[in-house]
């Protein structure tokens, strides 16, 4: 069956999938001949990653699905892109710093690495509000993407690491090209060095930590991507106790906090002594729309410290300052304008926007009989289809009613037999995305 309507186009955010082929350091991708070779050796780090991304693979399906259906139209529910316009006090806050920069008065060069104290304050003051986080220990970026790679270079590459199974895989990525995850297991999809903390939704996608073994570093997602489950006040206590007992530090990604709607920490820094060992990467990214804008902060906590007692902010800030000349001066001020009371306001209706359509996909994957997960505390919804993998699931939404997801499988092992759906869309195609799963039930 053929459907008319505008497709969403969306662009990729590193999810992998298991690799067809082995690529050795002396051979082109493309296999064309090589006309000269260096005598410098491929990076024994970049060899061990996985070959390939699920995105292009996704297009492929796309394109020959494309191919046979000439006329039909895709709704594209995979990629987390935002689709909203940013609200108007934002961009002209952003407009007028541009044309500041056009007159001797307004014109800046460089700002500081770690980000205009304004903004950094009201960072501080706006979205950590009540919690013991000081404007010197955020470091404003470029997005959240970027300081988990920042982050990786503070670490040294012989600590062990943990992560949620299933997750977003920047983690495992960026470990493996620092060297800290060892060499992959094609059979089972995981890096050897890689401890995967299975999350399942009899506990809420949170890991069972007696039965999880002491690594140096655990990253940890609240909401989850993808599963769209956001940790409650007891389980990251938990979480910061098992970190203390055993002397880890917790790298903790705050990306879609602000679309929390209940009880849950915005935070990991709500909890007591988690300044002692955790650092926070976030970013305007999602919240604000800003994934092209880009835009995010990491928090530094002064409290925390090597085993040497040398303080951890001293050296990131070594980091930034050495590998980055600090975000656009217009980006930081349409970040300012974010963080206005208007501004904030008109945000919120917008990711009460994506809500809604997280909502009515919820609702739908339930009329199915489906397992739904997710769609509450994050823009994502987590669907299980039991007894089929994540590519046939994929397949047969794809071929039967046009519309595109993310094969589960995608975001680690512990995704196989999911589908991610994303809630960023217009809300014409979330209607008619339901509409076509519904006849697809009838099926």
């Amino acid at each position: 069956m053929s459907y008319q309507l505008s497709s969403i186009v969306c662009m990729s955010r590193s999810i992998w999938v298991q690799p067809s082929t082995n690529h050795s350091s002396s051979k082109s991708d493309r296999g064309q001949r090589i006309e000269y070779l260096t005598k410098i050796p491929r990076s024994v780090n970049l060899e061990s990653l996985q070959n390939g991304y699920l995105f292009p693979e996704i297009s492929i399906r796309e394109s020959e699905y494309a191919q046979r259906n000439p006329h039909a139209r895709l709704i594209k529910l995979g990629i987390g892109d935002t689709t909203q316009p940013i609200p108007d006090i934002i961009t002209s806050a952003m407009a007028e710093q541009a044309l500041a920069l056009s007159t001797a008065q307004g014109y800046k060069g460089y700002g500081p690495e770690q980000g205009n104290r304004e903004l950094r304050r009201a960072i501080a003051e706006t979205l950590y509000q009540g919690m013991p986080v000081k404007e010197n220990e955020i470091f404003v970026s470029d997005g959240a993407q970027c300081d988990i790679s920042r982050v990786q270079m503070l670490l040294d590459a012989s600590l062990s690491i943990a992560l949620q199974d299933p997750t977003f895989p920047g983690y495992a990525d960026s470990s493996v090209i620092v060297g800290r995850a060892g060499r992959l297991n094609a059979g089972s999809g995981k890096y050897k060095r890689i401890v995967y903390m299975k999350c399942e939704p009899e506990n809420n996608f949170f890991p069972n930590l007696s039965k999880t073994p002491r690594t140096d570093l655990i990253f940890f997602c609240s909401p989850n991507n993808p599963t769209g489950s956001a940790a409650s006040r007891q389980q990251l206590e938990q979480l910061v106790e098992f970190a203390k007992t055993n002397g880890s530090i917790i790298i903790y990604d705050s990306a879609y906090a602000a679309y929390i709607s209940d009880e849950s920490p915005r935070s990991i820094f709500e909890i007591p002594g988690a300044k002692e060992v955790a650092i926070e990467i976030s970013s305007f990214s999602k919240f604000a729309g800003f994934t092209g804008v880009r835009l995010g902060w990491t928090v530094v906590p002064e409290e925390l410290v090597y085993a040497n007692g040398y303080p951890m902010i001293r050296d990131y800030d070594r980091i930034v300052c050495t590998c980055f000349n600090g975000a656009s001066n217009i980006v930081q001020a349409g970040g300012l304008a974010c963080l206005s009371e208007e501004g904030f306001e008109a945000l919120k209706r917008t990711m009460g926007y994506y809500m809604e359509n997280a909502k009515i996909l919820v609702e739908t994957f339930e009329s199915m009989g489906k397992k739904v997960y997710g769609g509450k505390n994050g823009p994502y919804v987590w669907v299980h289809f039991p007894g089929l993998s994540s590519w046939q699931v994929f397949n047969k939404i794809l071929e039967r009613a046009a519309i595109v997801t993310v094969p589960g499988i995608g975001f680690g092992p512990g995704g196989e037999g999911y589908v991610r759906v994303s809630a960023f869309g217009h809300r014409e195609c979330i209607l008619e995305a339901s509409r076509r799963l519904t006849k697809l039930l009838l099926k």
